[in-house]
């Protein structure tokens, strides 16, 4: 629509009513109609069609109905609405049919969880569904007050529910007190624990049907895992760490049953023995250097080490470890057979 003669343009948007509009619109409301050569302040009025000309007096404009002219501006986004409705529904017919073949699409089970709040309650909530059992590895010797009451909290329901718990921690978790702390409150005859040098990142899985694994390092985020190979895979990796674990309720043996070390020390001593700094040691043991370097001084008062040097060769020569293979250059390369295959 063009601007009519003599009507000045506007700055504002065409959905919009400027002032001078509203009270020219108002007047033409009150009398009937207004004189044309008023509008020209108001160019919305024209442009959203809110007056019209007067047939009997080209000079006047007779104002449209409010009640019409919402009726006649509403209709394009009416129109649009109803469209909107009618594809929702459209697809709401296509694709609600299909939800339950989704759902139990394998390539569609793995959900990233970002954030510890979601990734503690997507636990919690498989914990209270669990009627089977509920296998956990856990790395690292040290569990956190909050930790531990998450994690009793989530073993409690599983428990309550009937399920069976497994866990599997590094050797230095024998020494925790939040850990035992922890025992202390589960049913013995529903919790089994079992102890290892070392151990996979933090596995946990319910029912052998949905696991959870950590995606970054910090374990902000998580993978939640319900790809039934997958979850079968993980089950096979758990159950051969669980059978070279010790029970929580075995002494550790040591290579040399009669040195006077722990079998933490004695992991110490050979991760020391094939080059290791401390905190590559502590990292793999689940333990803070601190504790570690500690560990290291009393190897060295047991076996009057002068210095870390010192310490290595009396490592080996007491059979707490075991000499280290010469390791040899590579390979020659191997003469190529071009003959007949």
């Amino acid at each position: 629509m063009g601007t009519e003669p003599g009507i000045t343009s506007h700055s504002h948007s065409s959905t919009e009513l400027c002032e001078p509009a509203v009270r020219l619109y108002s007047e033409a409301l009150s009398h009937g109609c207004v004189p044309r050569a008023d509008i020209a302040p108001a160019p919305c009025l024209i442009e959203m069609a809110l007056l019209h000309p007067d047939p009997s007096d080209p000079t006047m404009m007779r104002p449209v109905p409010p009640s019409a002219a919402l009726a006649r501006l509403l209709q394009p986004i009416t129109r649009d609405i109803y469209a909107q409705v009618r594809r929702s529904a459209a697809l709401v017919d296509s694709l609600a049919p299909l939800a339950g073949i989704a759902s139990e699409d394998p390539n569609l089970s793995i959900t990233v969880l970002e954030g510890k709040g979601l990734i503690g309650s997507a636990l919690e909530e498989a914990a209270i569904s669990a009627e089977t059992e509920v296998l956990t590895a856990q790395p690292g010797g040290h569990r956190s007050p909050e930790q531990i009451q998450q994690g009793l909290a989530n073993g409690l329901s599983a428990v309550g529910r009937g399920a069976r718990l497994r866990h599997i921690y590094q050797h230095p978790a024998r020494y925790s007190s939040p850990v035992r702390n922890y025992l202390e409150q589960m049913p013995p005859d529903q919790v089994q624990v079992r102890t290892m040098e070392q151990t996979i990142d933090r596995l946990i899985i319910f029912d052998h049907t949905v696991a959870f694994i950590p995606a970054t390092a910090d374990r902000t985020v998580a993978l939640q895992i319900r790809h039934p190979a997958l979850v079968r895979y993980l089950v096979q990796v758990y159950e051969v760490l669980w059978a070279q674990a010790t029970p929580i309720t075995e002494q550790l043996q040591t290579a040399a049953p009669g040195t006077p070390v722990t079998a933490v020390q004695q992991s110490i001593a050979r991760l020391l023995v094939e080059g290791n700094q401390d905190e590559s040691v502590a990292r793999t043991l689940g333990i803070s250097v601190r504790t570690c370097r500690a560990h290291i001084s009393k190897l060295m008062q047991t076996l009057d080490a002068t210095s870390r040097t010192h310490l290595g060769a009396l490592l080996v020569r007491s059979g707490i470890v075991e000499p280290q293979p010469v390791r040899h250059g590579p390979a020659a390369p191997r003469k190529r057979d071009d003959g007949p295959r």
